[in-house]
């Protein structure tokens, strides 16, 4: 088994990367780099968290098998070939090899691999690929162009400080420092950087996690939400319409001034094919392809200009399909919550939906999740679970914050996660220790990453899911794990008293902490900003509880939704209307289909069979009253089909409203069915366009 659950894990989290990104991001539509450098920075973030209790057990392990060596044992025994099986050493130390157990040599080479990976990533690669993916440029060396302007202050703002460090080295007489311990001071400042922006992360996800399950199970609570969500996102929706309306008039002025025959006819051709379909076509019905442009009457955009023409249509039209895509969602969560409240006093206990879903369900889901089982889940069950597992988490932020407070204390052992692993060492329980150090770290990359989802910096990042990411958001967020991971680690190490620079005792480190080196080099880092720096997660915790960052944004005009507030009422009400509204104008469009099926259902066999008998052939026997046969059916079945119409006619009276602000009325069976047919393609006998053009 050696090697083997590095192996299943590697797999294992390779797919549920690829998984997640799939769900944020857009294979198709996106660039095929950014999908793989995004890929590859979740990628190694998270197999540092699976693969680090691993390497935990693995430590325990050898730390036990140095000390068995240590111990004199009897002359003439053979430790060597003792060891080498897997029964437990006689008297003191017990040391079974763990199912996990990862040879020598294996894991240092892991890590410093996915390590380093992981900073070229985050300092170099990801930045340049964020300006490389936003830039309107029009040919590869344009973009690369501009991103490297862009990124000259970024990088020269580090290799000022590098370089301002190694002089001071080399100045200094008193110092000497080698590459060993220059590396460790390039990994010191980047995990700083990292602990900094954890903390802040930490603090909030262990109250708003919790927080959310508990008012989860609240009735009412998530439909009031979606209500705000639904005005907040309906005015989004009108300003990204409203901004791509502007950008397409500009596109459309640039495509009318600059003919086939300019030199920058290319560069407009390729805005063009950024713009949806529908301004494609408008714009392609106006061009006059045979007119020639003029150099010295007319004035013409520039390259320049063009490029931010390009960047801008980029990012409207991203913005205005992701509003599309969010409202069609949140109308879809806003109908389901309310068919639950409507639920809630059912006594048939069968959960009955208001629309039906547009995607055909699976047979194995329809068949065990059956509209019983549904309501007992949704209006009895959910609420409870989501109360016990608010609760449970609840338990595991007392812990971690207790912990971060604690944990430079090795006598007594104040820290809880230090205390379980120590209990789980001393009986040798490898399953134990790497359940109880994956949970913790899992508990704390979930508070962590989960906070990088949620953020929101105004239009510049903003992880969307069903596949509405920008290409921008997606690194940006690759850059925040692979600096965020390190840290996170280093402190998941710290808590359990793993890291010897925290225990102050003379053990073997586990393998990732001898990759990040000695911190005796910068020990004001290591004894003061590592140790007490994680406490202010108490603070950040009391104020996230109090929603003290919530209240603030509400006071500077970004409106947060908090249930003593009138702003938020009033949005609520505002959001309760638009999803009133879309309710009626999705049920009037069943209604019209229902009556277009119990149109086709009914009339449809009656015109297959008055078709099929016009089309019957006269027997030859009967050629002398051929013609008369003829003039009687053609008489007989044109009354039967004035009849039909008739029928029709009467049928659809009733039917719904139509908006005549619309541009066709091509929904309309009369106009399609009945009446006289004219050479420009109308129908004039029934035709509403012609009624209406008065109007």
């Amino acid at each position: 088994m050696s090697g083997a659950a590095l192996g299943l894990e590697i797999v294992f989290v390779f797919f549920l990367a690829l998984f997640l990104l799939h769900r944020y991001g857009d294979f198709k539509k996106q660039h095929r780099l950014v999908i793989v450098g995004t890929l590859l920075a979740w990628y190694l973030c998270f197999l540092i968290v699976f693969i680090l209790p691993l390497d935990v057990s693995t430590t325990i392990y050898n730390r036990c098998k140095h000390a068995a060596a240590n111990s004199s044992p009897p002359e003439g025994s053979n430790m060597t070939g003792l060891y080498a099986t897997a029964t437990p050493i006689p008297s003191q130390h017990p040391c079974f090899k763990p199912w996990s157990y990862i040879p020598d040599g294996i894991m240092p080479i892991f890590w410093r691999v996915v390590y380093w990976t992981s900073q070229f990533l985050t300092w170099i690669l990801l930045p340049f690929m964020q300006s490389y993916a936003r830039s309107g440029g029009f040919s590869i060396t344009g973009k690369i162009k501009t991103a490297l302007i862009e990124n000259a202050i970024y990088y020269g703002t580090y290799l000022l400080i590098f370089g301002a460090f190694l002089i001071y080295v080399a100045v200094n007489p008193h110092l000497h420092l080698e590459w060993n311990q220059l590396q460790t001071i390039g990994i010191a400042a980047a995990n700083t950087w990292g602990l900094f922006l954890l903390v802040l992360l930490l603090g909030y996800g262990l109250v708003e996690i919790p927080r959310s399950y508990w008012n989860g199970a609240k009735r009412g609570y998530l439909l009031m939400k979606t209500y705000f969500k639904a005005a907040k996102l309906m005015t989004e929706k009108a300003d990204a319409e409203e901004t791509l309306e502007d950008v397409m008039e500009e596109v459309r002025k640039v495509n009318e001034s600059i003919k086939y025959n300019h030199p920058l006819r290319k560069c407009v051709d390729t805005i063009l094919k950024k713009c949806p379909i529908e301004y494609q076509e408008k714009m392609g019905r106006n061009m006059d392809d045979y007119e020639d442009f003029d150099e010295k009457h007319n004035t013409y955009p520039s390259e320049k200009s063009l490029v931010k023409l390009h960047k801008q249509v980029i990012y409207s039209v991203q913005r205005h399909r992701r509003t599309q895509v969010q409202w069609q969602i949140l109308l879809e969560q806003a109908f389901y919550l309310e068919d639950v409240a409507k639920n809630e006093t059912s006594a048939t206990c069968q959960f009955v939906h208001t629309f039906q879903s547009p995607e055909p369900e699976n047979r194995f889901i329809q068949y065990f999740y059956n509209p019983t089982v549904e309501w007992y889940w949704e209006c009895l069950l959910r609420p409870w679970f989501y109360r016990i597992l608010a609760v449970v988490l609840s338990i595991f932020s007392v812990i971690v914050v207790w912990s971060e407070c604690t944990f430079f204390s090795t006598r007594p052992v104040l820290s809880l996660f230090a205390v379980f692993i120590q209990l789980a060492e001393k009986t040798y329980n490898y399953i134990y220790i790497e359940i109880a150090c994956f949970l913790s770290i899992f508990f704390l990359s979930i508070c962590v990453y989960s906070t990088v989802f949620r953020i929101r910096v105004f239009n510049y990042y903003y992880l969307a899911s069903h596949h509405q990411t920008d290409a921008y958001s997606l690194l940006f967020s690759g850059m925040l794990f692979c600096r965020l991971t390190p840290p996170l680690c280093l402190n998941f190490l710290g808590l359990t008293h793993m890291d010897s620079s925290i225990s102050h005792q003379n053990t073997q480190p586990t393998a990732y902490t001898s990759i990040m080196g000695s911190m005796k080099v910068l020990s004001f880092i290591a004894d003061g900003f590592y140790i007490y720096y994680p406490m202010l997660v108490v603070i950040l915790c009391i104020a996230t509880y109090f929603s003290l960052g919530t209240r603030c944004l509400n006071l500077l005009g970004f409106q947060q939704f908090m249930g003593d507030n009138d702003m938020t009422s009033d949005l609520v009400d505002e959001g309760k209307e638009l999803i009133r509204r879309e309710k009626r104008k999705r049920q009037r469009q069943e209604e019209g289909e229902n009556r277009r099926r119990e149109w086709k259902e009914r009339y449809g066999h009656s015109r297959e069979d008055s078709t099929r008998n016009r089309n019957v052939h006269i027997d030859p026997k009967e050629s002398n009253f051929s013609e008369m046969s003829t003039n009687r059916s053609t008489s007989k079945y044109t009354r039967a089909n004035n009849r039909t119409e008739r029928d029709r006619i009467e049928l659809l009276q009733d039917a719904e409203p139509l908006d005549f602000n619309a541009e066709t009325f091509t929904d309309d069976p009369l106009e399609s069915e009945s009446g006289r047919y004219q050479p420009g393609g109308r129908y004039l006998s029934m035709s509403r366009s012609r009624i209406f053009d008065d109007v």
